[in-house]
């Protein structure tokens, strides 16, 4: 693999990790298939011979040893298509396998910085060039290698003077594909960009059709929809193009001077009685065998240095934003989740947090209360490790959050967010992510999250829909509340999970959350009811991103503050 990066050399061996046998087979039935090719050559250089010497007994023999060679060589091409396609098909499942594996080591941070519209793309459109022009050429370029040599070698055995003439009449042809060969490269390269584009102007427009909808902008979203298909199927039309104009130049008409040169020159050198008119056909015919791999294999050169291009691509975007990996934590919060003075910003100068400063203790029960855009979800999503830049510190048992390894992050708290995602599957297997749980460990999660209503009536094998498009906005929040229960993180964080849901509903949910036992749980809520206050431990006020009070629900009330002119708004 010389020339290949580091990064992109896993990709390339999943090709053939436990599949050289099939690799192995094809190539040796395509070693084998070379020599046959030519004494196709043979037999008709043989009929044209027979045809001069006139014996019926000849022919005959040779036609007996045609039928039964093509009925060879028909079973030897049938397995070797069948030992190919094996191999296709085994190498791109572990490849696109091990990509999506690679992605999915990816933190929540370092995913949400990137355009999915790429990985799309790398996973479908670049695959597709994949298979034929690394994978399938890289045999046909074995094949086509194999029959130059042979017809070249076999030329030169009936006779030098013609191979050496069609040798050097080759270099023309040859020179043309070469030279044209590396811009053929780099137009399936911008094929491949310009897919990636179109890839992601797809997924937002489909993603937003709502709001298109909503603000009347059908328009305007099938312009840009428009634009981006022109300028992808302009770039494949200029690859398209250029690769029948080196098949032209190369092929038809350097290929046809030269071929029809050699015959002139075979039919001097009979004329002269040097060599049979059978030898001439022979040769001419031969030619194919010549002039095929001389525009096939640059072709196939090029294809395959784009193919590298698109591995080495995705090894790039696989690579990229990868966090390093930090202290590995335990499952366990024993002390406290610590923020002390943090700040963060999306833009500088604009903080949407300021000198946030609180303790939260193992086992305890908070609520997060505050005005729109005071911040909350955001200081959730930094408890998750969604962005590391943030000023001051948060501090798990100790342990600074920019040193924590995202996957035990992830196996010590869970966020049940205000935006749902459900896979086109059942209802139970959304709740489960897949996974095999006891079923009544299942069953007390779909009862603590208001889900056992909705299963009995449905069923567990009902079908959720396209991001869960046949339940209901509650029903899709009840999935996702059931599925962080299960999962029973120590540390649980809500962000408006309940918002979603009825009044009765709700209260049902949150009261089973705050009755769990050993968890620690942070909730932000716009549900201000006295009775469900009164259970959390402490309640955190934001205010324009400050922390403007805490406390226990008695002692705000009390305090006559920011907390209580919110809870008089939200009761009146």
């Amino acid at each position: 693999m010389k020339g290949v990066s580091e990064a992109a050399k896993p990709y390339m061996q999943a090709f053939y990790r436990g599949n050289r046998f099939y690799h192995t087979a094809a190539l040796a039935m395509l070693i084998l298939g070379t020599p046959i090719n030519l004494v196709y050559s043979w037999m008709l250089g043989e009929v044209l011979d027979i045809i001069t010497a006139g014996s019926m007994e000849r022919l005959w023999w040779i036609l007996r040893f045609a039928l039964i060679f093509s009925v060879g060589v028909s079973v030897l091409e049938l397995l070797m298509q069948k030992c190919k396609s094996l191999f296709i098909h085994r190498a791109l499942t572990q490849y696109k396998n091990l990509a999506f594996s690679r992605m999915s080591e990816k933190s929540i941070s370092a995913f949400s910085r990137e355009n999915t519209g790429r990985y799309l793309s790398v996973l479908t459109n670049d695959t597709n060039s994949l298979e034929e022009n690394y994978l399938n050429r890289s045999l046909l370029l074995v094949h086509q290698c194999l029959l130059f040599c042979a017809a070249l070698a076999m030329m030169f055995w009936y006779s030098w003077k013609l191979a050496l003439a069609t040798l050097l009449l080759s270099m023309l042809p040859l020179a043309v594909s070469f030279t044209m060969g590396g811009e053929l490269s780099r137009r399936e390269k911008v094929v491949s960009n310009q897919n990636e584009r179109f890839v992601a102007q797809i997924k937002d427009l489909l993603g937003g059709f709502s709001v298109i909808k909503s603000f009347k902008a059908e328009r305007e979203a099938q312009t840009l929809f428009e634009r981006e298909n022109r300028e992808t199927e302009r770039a494949k039309e200029k690859r398209r193009w250029w690769d029948g104009l080196l098949g032209t130049i190369s092929g038809i008409f350097c290929g046809a001077m030269v071929q029809f040169g050699i015959f002139i020159f075979g039919a001097w050198l009979a004329i002269r009685g040097e060599i049979t008119a059978g030898t001439v056909f022979i040769v001419v015919n031969l030619c194919n065998f010549i002039f095929d791999p001389i525009k096939a294999v640059p072709q196939y050169w090029a294809g395959r240095k784009a193919a590298v291009a698109l591995i080495e691509k995705l090894a790039t975007i696989a690579e990229e934003n990868a966090e390093q990996r930090g202290e590995v934590i335990p499952p366990v919060l024993t002390e406290a989740i610590e923020l002390e003075n943090l700040s963060y910003a999306y833009e500088e100068g604009k903080p949407v947090l300021q000198n946030i400063s609180f303790r939260m203790e193992a086992g305890k029960r908070y609520a997060l209360v505050g005005a729109s855009g005071s911040g909350k979800s955001t200081l959730l999503n930094l408890l998750m490790g969604a962005d590391s830049s943030y000023a001051g510190s948060i501090r798990i048992d100790g342990r600074e959050l920019r040193g924590v390894d995202p996957n035990s992050l992830y196996d010590l708290m869970s966020l049940i967010g205000q935006n749902v995602f459900l896979f086109d599957d059942t209802i139970w297997r959304n709740i489960t992510m897949f996974r095999d749980f006891p079923e009544e460990q299942v069953k007390k999660a779909v009862k603590d999250s208001g889900l056992t209503q909705l299963i009995s009536q449905k069923g567990k094998d009902y079908l959720c829909g396209e991001n869960g498009v046949n339940l209901s906005g509650g029903e899709r929040q009840r999935v996702s509340i059931a599925r962080s229960l299960l999962r029973g993180t120590p540390v649980l964080l809500l962000d408006e999970a309940t918002a979603a849901l009825d009044s009765r509903t709700a209260w049902e949910v949150t009261d089973a959350i705050l009755g769990l036992e050993g968890l620690t749980r942070l909730v932000v809520t716009h549900r201000l009811e006295a009775a469900l206050l009164e259970r959390y431990d402490e309640i955190l006020v934001l205010r324009g991103g400050t922390l403007c009070e805490k406390g226990t629900y008695q002692s705000l009330m009390d305090r006559k503050g920011y907390f209580y002119s919110l809870y008089t708004v939200s009761t009146s």
